[in-house]
Formats: structure tokens, C-alpha cells, sequence
């Protein structure tokens, strides 16, 4: 367990990528979109992450948490996804350990983290999805916090600076936090009116959380929600209202989201130019 001398945590530095979905936006057809050849196959198979955008978009995911300081990385993938290892297990890296969890079945994001339990070994953990490209100044900031913790992102930095529609982050995940900016709840899904009721500088969940090994363990104890899944917003919840104090870092960001076959053209061009360091 990494703890600091003065009994608080030490800096945190290993990160869960969720790489397990199923990409079933990104299956199918979109008209009007060529991809070449490499594209097409990982769109075919379903694994968002490994699109090339001049680079597998993981590459770049990986490149900016490497940038905020973290060196362990845990991709957890499904038995099937062999592309991934292969691509990882031949790649040479100097600043990140790429290692992998199989989460046998796509039982949903708390089963992902608990599928990875061993790899957080009682430390605080960083966990994203695969297909955000969230931006290392951003993530570098959920380091400061005790905790657990995660990013709240602005509404409108969110629309001006990602390749998302404001209509489309609508249906997004709001986060309520105290004016301590201890989060007090998750409302996913918002309809018109609770949006209206929260308010316009109500904070989007991007689902970049930082978690305590409390709220890994409460992962493989969530029941499954009204979808069969285990859910790891449930998890947070149950953390949260058993005593687990959660910070929400309100971030002016943009997250790039690579969700279906119209994002591949608008990812590449954010992205033209970077060359991922691993």
C-alpha cells in the first residue's frame, strides 16, 4: 500500500484503461466515411482504441498519462482482443509499463476495476476509458487531491475544445458536489429538466476518477444495475454514502472521444501532429 510519510497517500502513478466494450457504435456502417484498410478492421472487430489516427488513439491516451506522471498501466481487454496485446506486446516503451487484466465477460465498468484489482495491489488508482483522450494537464490535477477523486469538466470548454456536440453531452453524466467540492451524487442521463434545475455551470463526468482501494473493493461487491451490469458509478455511490469522501476538480477541458465511425475524422485532425512517447 503506497503511503506517504506523513500517513496521507503517495503521488499516484498506476492507471486502468477500460478497453473491454463491445464498440458497437463503432461497428457499424456511417455514410460518408472512408477509412482505409487498418481503420476498417479495427472498426469491424469492435476496438475503438486500437483506430488508427496516424497512431492507435491508445497510444495517445497512453502518451498523456505518461505525461502526468504515470508509468503502470493496466489495459483491461477481453479473451478475444489479441490485436491489442499484440500491438503492445511488440511495442518498445521507455516511460510506461503496459500490462493487462481479461475481463472474461463485458459485465460493465466496476467488473472492469475489479478485473484489475491485482494491479492496483492496494494503491490509489487512475481509471479511464479507452476511448477519451483526456489531456494531461487535466489529469494531472486529480494528483493533488488526499483521496479518491475526479474530474468535473465545464460545460462549454467541453464543447469548444473536444470533437463533442452540445447535444450530445446533454445526455451525459452531471456530478453534484458540496461547497467543499465533495461529490454528493451522479445523476446520469439527465432529462430537460433536471438539467435545467442544476444549472448551467453544472460539472459533465467524463468518467476520470482516481480511486482508493475502498472503492476497488466496493466494485466487486455492486449489484448489477437495471441493465445487468456492475456498474462503477454505483460503486462510487456506495463508497460515497458509506463515508468515502470523493473531490471533484472542476476542469476548463476538452476530452476527444472516439465513439463511432464520424469521430475518426475530426480525432485525426485534433490530433495531427502529435507523436505519442510511450
Amino acid at each position: 500500500m503506497n503511503r506517504a510519510g506523513n500517513g496521507g497517500w503517495g503521488r499516484p502513478h498506476r492507471a486502468i484503461i477500460m478497453s473491454r466494450g463491445l464498440g458497437t457504435r463503432m461497428r457499424a456502417h456511417a455514410d460518408g466515411v472512408d477509412l482505409d484498410t487498418d481503420q476498417q478492421a479495427a472498426a469491424d472487430a469492435g476496438v475503438k482504441s486500437m483506430i488508427s489516427v496516424g497512431r492507435p488513439f491508445l497510444d495517445h491516451v497512453i502518451n498523456d498519462l505518461a505525461e502526468a506522471g504515470y508509468d503502470e498501466v493496466c489495459l483491461v481487454i477481453g479473451p478475444e482482443h489479441q490485436l491489442i496485446r499484440d500491438y503492445y506486446d511488440q511495442l518498445d516503451t521507455h516511460r510506461v509499463k503496459v500490462r493487462y487484466a481479461v475481463q472474461q465477460e463485458p459485465l460493465g465498468t466496476a467488473n472492469a476495476v475489479w478485473a484489475a484489482r491485482d494491479f492496483a495491489d492496494g494503491d490509489r488508482v487512475l481509471v479511464i476509458n479507452a476511448d477519451n483522450h483526456y489531456p494531461a494537464l487535466a489529469v494531472e490535477q486529480l494528483c493533488t487531491v488526499p483521496g479518491a477523486g475526479t474530474l468535473g469538466f465545464d460545460r462549454e470548454a467541453l464543447v469548444a475544445q473536444s470533437n463533442i456536440s452540445a447535444e450530445r453531452i446533454k445526455a451525459f453524466a452531471v456530478i453534484t458536489r458540496d461547497e467543499s467540492d465533495q461529490l454528493t451524487g451522479i445523476v446520469e442521463k439527465p432529462d430537460e429538466q433536471t438539467l435545467a434545475a442544476l444549472g448551467p455551470h453544472a460539472l459533465v463526468s467524463m468518467n476520470c476518477w482516481l480511486l482508493t482501494p475502498t472503492i476497488v473493493e466496493a466494485c466487486g461487491q455492486v449489484e448489477p444495475s437495471a441493465r445487468g451490469e456492475r456498474e462503477l458509478v454505483d460503486a462510487v455511490r456506495n463508497s460515497v454514502a458509506a463515508g468515502e469522501p470523493v473531490q471533484v476538480i472542476p476542469v476548463k477541458a476538452g476530452v476527444l472521444d472516439l465513439s463511432s465511425r464520424l469521430d475518426i475524422g475530426t480525432v485525426t485532425a485534433m490530433l495531427a501532429g502529435v507523436e505519442p512517447n510511450l
